[in-house]
């Protein structure tokens, strides 16, 4: 075990070595499938953990921008959109191209997430990024398997049960795994036919951008997704305690989970 550790690290190092030329294209607030500043023309940087040097500026958000996001959402959701009127099976093959594209971008995707987690990029490369491309492949099945059944019931009556989609979700992330969070919570709400707007931590959003342009890239129709980085003081209360959003999905620390769940009831 001591042998393959020091192999995996010795591997990520000389890899490490190859990153300072990885590119980082998307820095901005994706809302309706476009590339937007911040409202405030404020920016934070993204820091690689393994120097403390800056790897770049990203597009700050706050609550304006969340508002922003969560109207694109919500047209987004309207029961004329070309979201809600799509067949089932057809958001299912949007994630399973999704997957296709994550697998293009494999080594890319690795290195963006070592280069802003701090995580070998071997590590990255072997585990997170197929974990995260199994679990939208896994709800792409899904999307066309979600119904109701009919209930016998005494009387001359009919009834049965209909599974709908809840509406616009706000979800919030962590920095230990990104790619495996944005995975875990978009792939679900997708596959009902939701709508999201998310925040990723700060300390580790390169990756979920980048993801963005695959989600456009896939087909996607406009506002379905929308990724507003930012502050948790901002963003993630901004988005805890809009009105307009229906469910809020949550993974972080014990401490930090309070907020959001105080947030919601105000």
């Amino acid at each position: 075990m001591i042998v393959q550790i020091g192999r995996i690290f010795a591997i990520s190092r000389r890899l490490r070595n190859t990153m300072a030329t990885t590119p980082v294209q998307f820095t901005k607030i994706f809302i309706n499938n476009e590339w937007r500043n911040s409202i405030s023309g404020k920016t934070f940087q993204s820091i690689d953990p393994s120097t403390e040097e800056e790897i770049c500026q990203l597009q700050e958000g706050n609550a304006a921008d969340v508002d922003v996001a969560v109207e694109a959402a919500r047209s987004a959701f309207d029961y004329a959109s070309p979201w809600r009127r799509m067949d089932a099976s057809q958001r299912g093959r949007l994630l399973s191209r999704l997957a296709d594209l994550m697998e293009r971008d494999r080594q890319l995707l690795a290195e963006l997430e070592s280069m802003d987690n701090g995580k070998p990029v071997t590590v990255a490369f072997e585990r997170d990024i197929p974990i995260s491309i199994d679990c939208i492949r896994y709800h792409s099945g899904w999307a066309d398997k979600i119904h109701g059944k009919v209930v016998p019931v005494d009387g001359e009556f009919f009834a049965y049960t209909r599974y709908e989609p809840i509406g616009v979700i706000g979800q919030i992330i962590p920095w230990n795994v990104p790619l495996i969070m944005f995975a875990w919570k978009i792939a679900p709400a997708l596959a009902c036919g939701n709508t999201i707007v998310l925040k990723p931590s700060e300390e580790t959003t390169i990756s979920s951008l980048h993801m963005c342009s695959l989600i456009k890239e896939a087909g996607f129709p406009p506002g379905v997704v929308n990724v507003v980085p930012g502050f948790g003081s901002t963003v993630g209360s901004a988005i805890s305690h809009h009105m307009d959003v229906d469910k809020v999905a949550f993974t972080g620390s014990e401490p930090v989970s309070t907020v959001p769940i105080q947030m919601s009831y105000l």
